[in-house]
């Protein structure tokens, strides 16, 4: 589904051009493509015992339930390998990500830059590090990356929604989750074999895609033609 607030405007086209130019490249293990997104947990558990299903009975749960607080899932893709990485945590605070982006600085350390794309939350920032890490370590694992910002309005963009999407189906389902502690042990069980089948994403939309579906095109002074 895609949502288009408004009319585009240059900011949106530019930013919106730029990740789907980073998309259509091929794979570069020196240069990988991260992209990164928050999905919000509901931590509530049953009322009433669910009755299971048995021959010639439909399973029943009851539609109440006891809300025990909220939790959030840091998730990570990489389309081009299918490599997941997800972090539970009980906020998606400032703190938070960043213990996140470090540990996918981490695990390329051997690249020479990594294309981060993420949305505009506020926390998505050098600050966030600087103030979790320290000027000169935040600043140094900030700028192993090169970050993509989406437009505004543009979650679509963000592959990462594809990966939360692939999550919520094969893990969280439509189990309620009771407890921080079970989100962190379903999460650790489903993660591995994720990243065992190693499935990537076929992203086909592209920037000619683009111009063509929402009906502009630039002219030969760079201003922005809509149609």
């Amino acid at each position: 589904m895609w949502c288009i607030a408004g009319q585009l405007n240059d900011e949106y086209v530019k930013r919106m051009e730029n990740i789907l130019d980073l998309y259509n490249k091929p794979y570069n293990s020196k240069k990988p493509v991260i992209c990164v997104d928050e999905k919000p947990i509901v931590i509530h558990s049953e009322k009433r015992e669910p009755i299971p299903c048995a021959p010639g009975r439909i399973a029943k749960r009851d539609y109440e339930y006891s809300r025990k607080g909220s939790a959030n899932v840091f998730m990570a893709i990489e389309p081009l390998t299918g490599v997941f990485k997800a972090r539970p945590t009980k906020n998606r605070k400032a703190p938070e990500y960043a213990k996140f982006l470090g540990s996918i600085e981490r695990a390329h350390a051997n690249a020479k830059t990594i294309h981060l794309v993420q949305d505009n939350l506020n926390t998505h920032t050098l600050k966030s590090l600087v103030k979790y890490y320290g000027s000169d370590e935040g600043e140094r694992i900030w700028n192993r990356f090169t970050v993509h910002y989406t437009p505004k309005h543009a979650s679509w963009l963000n592959q990462a929604e594809i990966a939360i999407g692939i999550f919520s189906r094969q893990c969280l389902g439509k189990r309620r989750i009771s407890e921080y502690s079970n989100l962190q042990n379903w999460l650790r069980l489903w993660l591995p074999k994720a990243n065992r089948k190693k499935k990537n994403i076929n992203w086909k939309f592209t920037r000619m895609d683009a111009r063509q579906k929402f009906r502009y095109k630039w002219n030969t002074k760079g201003v922005l033609i809509t149609r």
